[in-house]
């Protein structure tokens, strides 16, 4: 398979032509995960244990199906619209991909309503800043 990669000729710019490469999977995916708080340990150890390192994590508030709750706080009653969840996002080759979503159901799952959901897209380039690789060696 021929993979596209960046060029530094003496041009002083950067084009883009095919190199012969050996062949490796080009094609990367994006795994968005909307999960409950109390299940990021779980789900980051498991997808430790198939060899995805690297995930990003931000605290979220959101709802679906539940639509939130109600607390009693000093004698009043409070509808909570948002509840608490955690966003995960993982960056991995298409071949992992399947894996990753596996793993994360499995360790998110807890059988009731607002266990979360799973969205995966297409990535077409992925930079590591510090050393300038490209695509899947940057992930």
């Amino acid at each position: 398979m021929k993979a596209v990669q960046p060029c530094h000729g003496n041009t002083g710019g950067m084009h883009y032509r095919c190199h012969e490469t050996e062949d490796r999977p080009t094609g990367m995916k994006k795994i968005e995960a909307i999960i409950k708080p109390f299940k990021l340990d779980e789900v980051k150890d498991a997808l430790h244990e198939i060899g995805l390192m690297g995930i990003t994590v931000t605290e979220a508030k959101g709802f679906g199906r539940q639509k939130g709750h109600t607390e009693l706080y000093r004698g009043a009653e409070y509808i909570i619209d948002f509840l608490p969840k955690v966003k995960l996002e993982v960056v991995c080759t298409d071949d992992m991909t399947e894996r990753a979503v596996e793993a994360i159901m499995a360790a998110a799952r807890t059988g009731r309503i607002g266990d979360g959901k799973i969205f995966i897209t297409p990535v077409s380039e992925v930079i590591r800043i510090r050393t300038g690789e490209r695509g899947p060696d940057a992930i």
